[in-house]
C-alpha cells in the first residue's frame, strides 16, 4: 500500500533556511524581515513543496481569507457584472469572494448579511437592498463594511463608494424634459419597505423642479415581471410617454412591453436606462442610457477593503459621476 507523501511543514522550511519559526511565517507574509529573507525563504518554501495551510493561518491570524459580496440582486446584470469584477480584483491581493444574492428581499439581506459576519469573512462589500435597515451598525462593528451605492447611515463603514445621483438623475430627467416629454414613468428596484433610497429622492425633487409628473413603479430585475409592470403603466389612462429605468435590466422590460402592446421605441415610448450593460448596444433601438466608471469602482473598493482589513485604515466616501450615453431610445414627446 503507497504511504502518503509527508506534508512539508513550516517547521522544515525554518530549518531548511536556517532562520526561525517567527521570521519564516513573517517572510511568508511579506512582514517585518528584509526583501532579501522574504526571497531567500519564499525560494526554501517553493523547493520544499511548502503550502500554507489555510485553517492553520486563520487561526493564527482571525483572518479568514474569504470577502462576502452581498448584492441586492443577481438578476440586475450591472450587479452580476460588478460581483464578478469584485471577484477578480479580490483573487490579486489573495483574497476570495464569497458572493450571495439578497433577491431584492431586505429580509433576506439582514439573514445573509448576519451569516456571513458569522462565518468570519474578513469584510463585507455590499449592494445592498435597504440601507436604512437597522442591521448594518452592529454589522460594521463586527466587520469591515465597504458599501457600494450610497452611504449607510449610522453604521462605521470602512469605505463608501457613492454614486452622485443628483448628477445622475437630474441629466436624465432633463433629458427627457427638453425632449417635450411631461408624463414619466420610473421603474425602481425599491420594494414597498425601501420607498426612500437616495435615487428616488433626487427623482422626486428634480420631478417638481422641472414640473413633471413622475409616477414610480416598483420592479423586480426579472424580464417579465418588469415587463408586467411597464404594461400596467401603459395601460394607464393617462400613459406616461417616456420610461426612466433605474436598471437597465428594467428597461430590457419596457422593450418587451412595447413589443406584446405594437408600440414603438422611440415613437410612442422613449426609454433611458441607468448603467450602461454592454448588451443595451445590441437592442434595436439602442437603448440611451449613462456610463458609471465600474472599473475605478471595482478598484478603489477592493484597495480599500484589503486596506482596512490588513491595515485597520478607514478612507474617505468616493463620489462617482455618470457619462451620458446617448443614443436612439429618446425622441421628441409626440
Amino acid at each position: 500500500m503507497r504511504q502518503r507523501a509527508k506534508r512539508v511543514t513550516l517547521r522544515d522550511v525554518a530549518s531548511e533556511a536556517g532562520l526561525s519559526l517567527s521570521a519564516v511565517s513573517y517572510a511568508l507574509r511579506g512582514l517585518h524581515v528584509p526583501l532579501e529573507t522574504q526571497e531567500r525563504v519564499r525560494e526554501v518554501a517553493d523547493r520544499l513543496g511548502y503550502q500554507v495551510d489555510p485553517i492553520a493561518r486563520a487561526l493564527a491570524s482571525g483572518r479568514t481569507g474569504y470577502v462576502g459580496v452581498l448584492c441586492g440582486s443577481l438578476q440586475d446584470i450591472w450587479q452580476q457584472h460588478v460581483a464578478a469584477a469584485l471577484g477578480r480584483e479580490l483573487l490579486t491581493f489573495g483574497r476570495h469572494a464569497l458572493i450571495v444574492d439578497a433577491s431584492n428581499s431586505p429580509e433576506l439581506e439582514e439573514e445573509l448579511a448576519v451569516q456571513l459576519v458569522d462565518q468570519r469573512v474578513d469584510a463585507l462589500i455590499v449592494l445592498w437592498v435597504d440601507p436604512t435597515a437597522k442591521h448594518w451598525p452592529d454589522i460594521a462593528r463586527r466587520t469591515v463594511l465597504v458599501s457600494i451605492g450610497d452611504g449607510i447611515p449610522g453604521a462605521a463603514t470602512a469605505a463608501e463608494v457613492v454614486f452622485d445621483n443628483d448628477a445622475g438623475v437630474g441629466a436624465a430627467l432633463g433629458q427627457l424634459a427638453r425632449a417635450g416629454h411631461r408624463r414619466i414613468a420610473v421603474l425602481t428596484p425599491s420594494s414597498r419597505s425601501t420607498p426612500d433610497r437616495p435615487a428616488e429622492v433626487a427623482i422626486r425633487r428634480f420631478g417638481r423642479e422641472l414640473g413633471l409628473r413622475i409616477s414610480l413603479h416598483m420592479s423586480s430585475h426579472e424580464l417579465d415581471s418588469a415587463a408586467d409592470v411597464a404594461e400596467q403603466a401603459l395601460a394607464e389612462p393617462d400613459p406616461p410617454t417616456a420610461f426612466f429605468c433605474l436598471a437597465d435590466s428594467m428597461a430590457y422590460g419596457v422593450y418587451a412591453a412595447t413589443t406584446r402592446l405594437g408600440l414603438r421605441i422611440p415613437d410612442d415610448v422613449s426609454v433611458l436606462g441607468y448603467d450602461d450593460n454592454p448588451v443595451s448596444r445590441l437592442l434595436s433601438p439602442p437603448l440611451s442610457n449613462f456610463r458609471w466608471p465600474v472599473d475605478e469602482l471595482v478598484s478603489y473598493t477592493v484597495e480599500r477593503t484589503v486596506r482596512a482589513v490588513d491595515d485597520d485604515k478607514r478612507s474617505r466616501r468616493k463620489l462617482l459621476s455618470p457619462l451620458a450615453q446617448p443614443r436612439g431610445s429618446v425622441a421628441r414627446a409626440g
